[in-house]
């Protein structure tokens, strides 16, 4: 691999507190994440794959050990640098899609653009849109599109920031199968353009679209299993 190091996670642990209770959800993680790849974590309901994505997203830090994001350690980051970089360098994609009711598409992918106080680039949002094929949708709300649609559109939102990192939690968990493959297919064809995509799941049929699969058990890493895609249709 000799593509830059983008994530390097060194004896990285999270635990939560019950009184003066210390309990362990992940046990020194050593994981590193190259630029252009797609993962997959893999695990089982309470394996901490969920709590690793908190981590890897900065919506939670870690008790012990690092997090180097670019070779820098941003593992105890103040409240307000932690939300600079959700803003500039992750984007998000939710299983329950996360879309503001009241907004239109085409807000919604606005929205991480209105957050940094900056004008919204009209082409930048159209880009983004036109990547996910939702042209002839921008000026629908949420409530007038399907599933698979509302997905788009939270990946779209996702795009529109340019970030280094896409983590995905869950994506396809509320779409039908027919649906769910043809977000897959679009990630495969966001993976081919450069991005580096980390997807949660618990659907090996949807993890073995990845090129490596991290397996979390009881909140350690017990496999690191590199894929050889197969060719798609």
């Amino acid at each position: 691999m000799n593509k830059p190091v983008l994530i390097e996670l060194v004896d990285l642990e999270k635990a939560y507190f019950l009184g003066a209770e210390e309990v362990p959800v992940l046990k020194k993680i050593n994981l590193t994440i190259h630029e252009g790849e797609f993962i997959a974590i893999m695990g089982t309901s309470g394996s901490g794959k969920s709590t690793l994505m908190n981590v890897l997203g900065f919506l939670d830090r870690p008790t012990r050990g690092k997090y180097l994001l670019k070779g820098s350690d941003v593992s105890n980051l103040t409240d307000e640098d932690e939300a600079r970089i959700r803003n500039r360098e992750i984007g998000f994609i939710f299983q329950t899609f996360n879309l503001l009711s009241q907004y239109t598409s085409y807000e919604n992918v606005a929205l991480p653009l209105m957050y940094r106080d900056e004008e919204v680039d009209h082409g930048r949002v159209m880009r983004a849109v036109e990547t996910v094929g939702l042209t002839h949708r921008i000026h629908h709300k949420p409530s007038e599109i399907s599933g698979g649609q509302r997905q788009r559109v939270a990946i779209a939102r996702a795009l529109v920031t340019d970030p280094a990192i896409l983590l995905a939690d869950e994506p396809t968990g509320n779409l039908d199968s027919k649906t769910s493959i043809e977000i897959m297919e679009l990630f495969l064809n966001l993976h081919k353009t450069g991005a580096t995509i980390i997807l949660v799941t618990h659907e090996p049929d949807i993890a073995h679209y990845s090129e490596r699969i991290i397996h979390i058990k009881d909140g350690e890493i017990h496999e690191d299993e590199r894929l050889v895609r197969k060719k798609r249709r």
